[in-house]
């Protein structure tokens, strides 16, 4: 598995947290854990939604991407996710990341430690000139319908 530095600043009110880690050898996202007050965690209603503090900012390389995903625990046994999944962490932000989870449950939620994980991968830039007219084409394979685009020349579009 290639390696990548990523330098994580906790900020003050995320002092005493623990810093993102992976819990276990082969685990692909760093657990993200919310930087609030114990006695007072976010309350997400069913239906609502928060912005979760992590008290971390990153600076990720040049050419990787961040991405914010949800736990499958939490989704599973509370019904509680990551509402833009995968939210993205671009290499040029450098303020505080913060989860956005939304309660699809039935119970109220706390927000609290490890709402979520963090995994990184190449970050491109796809840049392809605009196609003028596009044909659409249905391929038909067993039961399901995939969908091609393809430019008027023959190639693929976008």
């Amino acid at each position: 598995m290639n390696k990548t530095e990523i330098r994580i600043m906790r900020l003050p009110h995320a002092a005493g947290l623990p810093l993102p880690a992976y819990h276990s050898a082969h685990a692909a996202g760093l657990d993200l854990v919310a930087a609030v007050p114990a006695g007072a965690p976010v309350i997400i209603a069913p239906g609502g939604r928060a912005a979760i503090p992590t008290g971390l900012a990153f600076a990720l390389p040049a050419g990787i991407e961040g991405q914010i995903r949800p736990r499958s625990g939490l989704a599973l046994h509370h019904g509680v996710t990551v509402l833009n999944s995968p939210g993205t962490l671009d290499p040029d932000y450098r303020g505080e990341v913060h989860v956005i989870l939304a309660n699809f449950g039935h119970d109220p939620f706390a927000g609290g430690a490890r709402g979520a994980h963090c995994t990184t991968g190449a970050g491109q830039q796809p840049c392809k000139p605009p196609s003028a007219k596009l044909q659409i084409l249905m391929k038909q394979h067993a039961e399901f319908g995939v969908l091609v685009l393809r430019a008027r020349d023959g190639k693929d579009g976008d």
